[in-house]
């Protein structure tokens, strides 16, 4: 397996390498899946101070147990308020949201998300998927979009099937030609393979640094389009012992995200 490690999983080294992007003192709208986890471990270990948003209404929990979705009970407990989507969609129109922390099945070069159709004709998919959810709003208004999925050719495309959830768009201008508040828009996607970045002029998606034991060629291999490439590459740093135990024993014990142990 492309940079299998015997001490920890590429789930594992992915959500411990999205935990990192997430800054203490600032906020964040969590959606489904690796997210959770990944805000669940910054909130333990590096960001303490992390207030985290659930889309359902939940604003500034203390996650002590792994919610299952963005609504679940698990996601109000120690709360400072219990509102309503509303109350977070409000939050990030008026610029105060600064990361929301997304997944989705396609991803393209500028950072455009697709969670609704794989195919070419929307009435008769050959595969319909969950849809937006709020992703649309959240990538649309909060300042700047964390993105978790993993590195695979059919993930990583020339371009999404579908936009469920505006990237780049087309390239640079094209959110502010959209009317999408300016400065805003994709800013980490976190896979198995690397941690990846857009570059600020093209808005092209490019390397941040390989996963260990992940080769350049490896990344080529899984991607659908052509990515830009620092040179040197630098390596993303190895979980710690002290997270993944945390990661393991507290945030996600029964392997609802990272896998049950010894999968990779």
């Amino acid at each position: 397996m492309v940079g299998h490690n015997h001490r920890y999983t590429l789930m594992e080294l992915m959500v411990c390498t999205a935990a990192h992007q997430l800054e203490d003192n600032k906020t964040a709208v969590i959606g489904t899946g690796p997210p959770l986890a990944a805000a669940m471990l910054a909130q333990k270990t590096t960001a303490p101070n992390l207030i985290i948003l659930f889309e359902a209404g939940a604003a500034a929990p203390i996650m002590e147990k792994l919610p299952i979705s963005v609504s679940g009970s698990a996601t109000q407990t120690r709360a400072l308020m219990h509102g309503s989507m509303d109350d977070i969609m409000e939050a990030c129109q008026r610029g105060m949201v600064d990361y929301t922390f997304l997944g989705g099945a396609q991803i393209d070069m500028y950072g455009n998300l697709n969670a609704t159709m794989i195919g070419d004709d929307y009435e008769h998919p050959k595969v319909r998927l969950p849809g937006s959810g709020g992703s649309n709003d959240l990538a649309s208004l909060c300042w700047r979009t964390l993105i978790t999925m993993r590195h695979e050719k059919r993930r990583f495309v020339p371009r999404v099937d579908f936009i469920t959830t505006p990237g780049y768009l087309d390239g640079p201008g094209a959110r502010e030609a959209a009317g999408l508040p300016p400065d805003t828009g994709p800013y980490k996607v976190i896979s198995t393979l690397a941690l990846l970045s857009f570059d600020p002029v093209s808005k092209r998606m490019r390397v941040d640094s390989l996963h260990p034991g992940v080769t350049k060629e490896d990344v080529i291999a899984n991607t659908g389009f052509e990515l830009l490439f620092p040179d040197p590459l630098p390596q993303t740093p190895e979980p710690s012992d002290v997270e993944l135990r945390i990661l393991r024993e507290e945030v996600d014990p029964q392997g609802l995200i990272i896998g049950k142990a010894g999968e990779a």
